[in-house]
């Protein structure tokens, strides 16, 4: 079943339950898809709609950091719910051991030699690892990695 038609599934399964909370996630997730849809003018495959949820995921905990800063405890934890709800859809994160392997081979792929081919080993690891790694770490690993020859 494609991604797509999925969150659309749970969305009525939220409305015939009565959750309203996650209702509203789904339906702001939703929004989101169809906005880069309509503004991009493509029908979004899976990868696709992956990216959209991690954006937005990204955007909850940043959220969350500026809500406690301020001392919000009742935001951080209404966008906390909503990271919940959206994480559902990501796929199984990878284990730090995969993410290394996945450096280490983008590396003996592309040949890369110092922290110059970074921009190279990034995208091959961007490929493979899509939605499954937090990309900040990754890009530090393959820094530190380069850096150390």
């Amino acid at each position: 079943m494609a991604l797509k038609e999925r969150i659309t599934d749970d969305m009525k399964a939220a409305m015939r339950a009565g959750d309203k909370d996650r209702l509203g996630v789904i339906r702001m997730l939703q929004a989101a898809i169809k906005q880069r849809e309509v503004d991009e003018r493509i029908t979004l495959d899976d990868s696709n709609v992956l990216a959209v949820i991690e954006k937005m995921v990204k955007q909850r905990k940043e959220a969350i950091s500026q809500f406690e800063a301020g001392g919000r405890a009742d935001l951080a934890a209404k966008e906390a719910q909503e990271i919940e709800v959206l994480t559902a859809y990501l796929p199984e994160p990878l284990a730090a051991e995969e993410v290394a392997a996945l450096i280490e081979q983008a590396i003996q792929s592309t040949g890369a030699a110092s922290i110059k081919d970074m921009g190279k080993v990034m995208a091959a690891v961007k490929a493979a690892a899509a939605g499954r790694a937090d990309m900040g770490a990754v890009s530090a690993a393959i820094k530190q990695r380069l850096s150390a020859g």
